[in-house]
């Protein structure tokens, strides 16, 4: 008895102390609560409250019934989107162009902060630092136009460089096998820039003695960015990875829809778009739930498992 009273002493002295200097550095760190406010607020309101939707996936809904009101079918939603031969195709459509992604713009960003790197005049790397970054300004409707104009089949430069060369003009964009790549490289060019800014900072880290003692030892420069640099930004380079990871089937609805048409839908149509035509268009909105549920789900699987795998070969992750 008496050893179970001082336990429990024991335990109420340790949760008062806690509790001391959990409100000891809510006052030292008050001014950084403050500023996350804002932050805060903005995700619960657009990020976890929105959730609570997700119910809709197994309704019937109605919005004149709403949540409360909507006839409850469980499983339905999920098992016909699996039955149904458009959905097949588009998720199809949707994991290939992520693979693309995955394979050729993740790796694009590393390779140009390397090269960059290797610029040792200031304002011709500045220059061409700046150059590669615009065009993550630039929206969607801007980098469609700019592409559909260069793939002209009239007078696109593209075109005019086939024809000159004596070969028919090609409709870029009416044609199913020309819709991926236009997608994959139209998105590179547009934020290959912003990768590679994020991995040139990660560049400036780098203690410079390690290059001096490198050299020293007869190590050339391909030696030295496979032994120092990859390995010093390795953990950038994974938590990169594992976002991308996470938004493996979110390509992106304003990324595709510039570009598509009915003469290369069958091919370029991804969920996003499909959600768009199905949910807001026809009003299916209890089905397209039940696709965004679907699609997050994938994500947080991926995202997770990413995770757990990373942590054990390198031992960095996202948590």
């Amino acid at each position: 008895m008496a050893k179970t009273e001082t336990s429990l002493s024991e335990q109420g002295i340790i949760v008062f102390r806690n509790g001391k200097e959990r409100w000891a550095n809510l006052k030292k760190y008050k001014a950084l609560y403050l500023l996350s406010i804002p932050g805060i607020i903005y995700f619960l309101l657009f990020k976890y409250i929105p959730l609570l939707g997700s119910v809709m996936a197994f309704q019937d809904y109605n919005i004149f019934k709403g949540y409360f009101g909507s006839a409850w079918v469980g499983l339905d939603h999920f098992q016909r989107m699996f039955q149904y031969p458009d959905f097949i195709r588009i998720l199809k459509n949707t994991l290939i162009l992520a693979i693309y992604s995955l394979g050729f713009s993740f790796p694009i960003p590393i390779i140009l902060a390397l090269l960059l790197n290797e610029v040792r005049k200031v304002f011709f790397k500045r220059t061409l630092q700046t150059i590669i970054y615009m065009p993550h300004f630039l929206s969607w409707v801007v980098i469609g136009g700019i592409a559909i104009e260069i793939l002209s089949p009239r007078n696109g430069f593209v075109n005019n460089i086939i024809t000159s060369l004596g070969f028919d003009s090609i409709y870029f964009m009416g044609e199913n096998s020309f819709i991926r790549t236009i997608l994959v490289s139209s998105g590179i060019w547009k934020d290959a820039g912003w990768g590679t800014i994020i991995y040139l900072a990660a560049l400036t880290s780098i203690n410079p003695d390690l290059y001096e003692a490198s050299e020293m030892d007869g190590a050339s420069r391909w030696r030295q960015t496979l032994s120092i640099t990859l390995p010093a930004i390795m953990p950038t380079i994974t938590i990169l990875f594992l976002l991308q990871i996470g938004h493996f089937m979110d390509f992106g609805f304003e990324r595709v829809s510039v570009f598509l048409n009915t003469l290369n839908s069958n091919k370029g149509e991804i969920l996003d778009t499909y959600i768009y035509t199905i949910g807001l268009l026809d009003r299916q909105y209890s089905y397209t739930t039940a696709i965004g549920l679907f699609k997050s789900v994938v994500g947080l699987v991926l995202i997770m498992s990413g995770n757990a795998v990373s942590k054990k070969l390198t031992g960095e992750g996202l948590y």
